[in-house]
C-alpha cells in the first residue's frame, strides 16, 4: 500500500508542475499589457517601461515562471497588477472560505446520496425505489445556480426564514455563520447529491446480482445482511472514484455559486480578477484551485487503496 501511494503522490506533483507550465502559458497568451491596462491608454513609454519592470513582465517567459513557481512553492503569491498589494494574504483568506463550502456541501451530498441510492437499489421494483430514480434525474439537469436562485425566492424573499447572501465568519458569529451557509449548500449538494444518488443505485444493484452476495445469503444471511456485511464495501469502490470526480465538478460550481450568494471565497475573487484584467491574480487563483481539487482526488486515491485489497496485493 505504501508504494502505491507513494505513486499517487508522485503522479499529483507531476500533474501540478505540467499544470502551472499550462497556466502561465495560457495567461501569456491572453492579449493586453498588465502594464497598459494598470497605467490606463494615456500612460507615458517611459512610465510603462518602468511599470513593466516593476511587475517583471520585461524579463524572458522561462525567467518570470521559475520566479512565480518559486513564489507558489513558498506560498508567496507575487504582487497584484492592479491594486499592488499582496496577493498571498488575500488568497488565503478566500480559500478557507471556499474549503468549508465545498467540503461541507460533498459531505452532505454523501449522507443523502448513500442511503437514497442503497434504498433505491434495494427497492428498485417499488415505488420509493422509481421515485428516488426519478428524482436524482430531475435533480441532475436543474443547473446548481438555478437551485440557488429558487432556494433564495422561496426561503429568503418568500418565506423569510434564511438571509439571501452573505458571509459571516464563524469565529464571529457562529448562528450567523450556519444560517448563512445553508442555502449555498444546499444549492451545490443537491445536485451533486443526485449524481451520487444515481451512482450508489447502479453500484448497489451491480453488487446485488454478484455470486458471492448469493453465496452468503444460501449460507444464512439475509439480503440486508448479506448487503451490509459483504456488498456495501464493494459497492463503495466506484462510488469512491465518482467522488473524487465529482469534487472537480463541485469546485468549479462554487465559483458560480459564491457569485449568486455573494459569498467571498475564491470564486468571487477569481471573477473580480478576471473582469479587471489582473492577470497575476488570476493565474495564482486557478492554481490554489487546481492543487485543491488535485489534493482531494489524492484522498480519495488512498482511500481507494485502502478500501480495495486487490489494488494493495498488486502494488
Amino acid at each position: 500500500m505504501a508504494i502505491r501511494i507513494l505513486i499517487n503522490l508522485a503522479r499529483f506533483a507531476v500533474t501540478y508542475v505540467v499544470a502551472t507550465v499550462v497556466v502561465f502559458l495560457f495567461m501569456r497568451l491572453i492579449p493586453g499589457d498588465p502594464a497598459q491596462i494598470a497605467l490606463g491608454v494615456n500612460a507615458t513609454p517611459e512610465l510603462l517601461e518602468q511599470t513593466r519592470e516593476q511587475f517583471g513582465t520585461d524579463r524572458p517567459l522561462i525567467v518570470q515562471y521559475l520566479e512565480w513557481f518559486g513564489g507558489l512553492l513558498r506560498g508567496d503569491f507575487g504582487t497584484s497588477y492592479l491594486t499592488r498589494t499582496d496577493i498571498s494574504p488575500m488568497v488565503l483568506d478566500r480559500v478557507q472560505v471556499s474549503l468549508i463550502l465545498v467540503l461541507t456541501a460533498m459531505a452532505v451530498a454523501l449522507l443523502v446520496a448513500i442511503p437514497l441510492g442503497t434504498w433505491a437499489a434495494v427497492k428498485h421494483r417499488s415505488f420509493s425505489g422509481v421515485a428516488i430514480g426519478l428524482g436524482s434525474q430531475i435533480g441532475v439537469a436543474i443547473p446548481g445556480f438555478l437551485a440557488g436562485i429558487l432556494l433564495v425566492m422561496i426561503f429568503a424573499v418568500g418565506l423569510g426564514w434564511l438571509p439571501a447572501n452573505g458571509w459571516t465568519a464563524p469565529s464571529v458569529d457562529f448562528g450567523d455563520f450556519i444560517r448563512r451557509l445553508i442555502l449555498p449548500v444546499v444549492a451545490l449538494a443537491s445536485v451533486q447529491g443526485a449524481i451520487l444518488t444515481r451512482y450508489v443505485r447502479s453500484a448497489v444493484l451491480e453488487v446485488m446480482s454478484e455470486d458471492y452476495l448469493r453465496t452468503a445469503r444460501a449460507k444464512g444471511l439475509s439480503k440486508n445482511g448479506a448487503l451490509l456485511k459483504h456488498g456495501l464495501r464493494n459497492a463503495a469502490i466506484p462510488v469512491i472514484t465518482v467522488t473524487g470526480v465529482q469534487i472537480a465538478a463541485l469546485i468549479i460550481g462554487a465559483v458560480v455559486i459564491e457569485r449568486v450568494f455573494v459569498i467571498p471565497g475564491l470564486g468571487s475573487m477569481l471573477l473580480d480578477a478576471v473582469g479587471n484584467r489582473d492577470l497575476l491574480t488570476v493565474q495564482s487563483v486557478v492554481m490554489v484551485l487546481v492543487a485543491i481539487t488535485l489534493i482531494l482526488n489524492l484522498v480519495v486515491d488512498i482511500l481507494y487503496t485502502i478500501i480495495d485489497p486487490r489494488l494493495r496485493r498488486s502494488a
